[in-house]
């Protein structure tokens, strides 16, 4: 069987972790920003982990 190509644009988006969890950015921080608050905006720029229940689907696509 070949080996499964990765997807490069999830590839762009997700980070592995150390202990193998998948590390990704928040949506909605690219414009707009006027009418979101300033709380909004700064926990924007943290990232975030991927739900449980979509790892196995995103570790598929990124060929782990």
């Amino acid at each position: 069987m070949p080996k499964l190509k990765t997807r490069r644009a999830v590839a762009k988006r997700f980070k592995v972790t150390g202990k193998g969890k998948l590390k990704r950015s928040h949506a909605f921080a690219g414009h707009l920003f006027t009418k979101k608050s300033a709380k909004r905006k700064r926990n924007l720029r943290k990232s975030d982990l991927v739900n449980q229940a979509d790892i196995s689907r995103m570790k598929r696509m990124l060929g782990i």
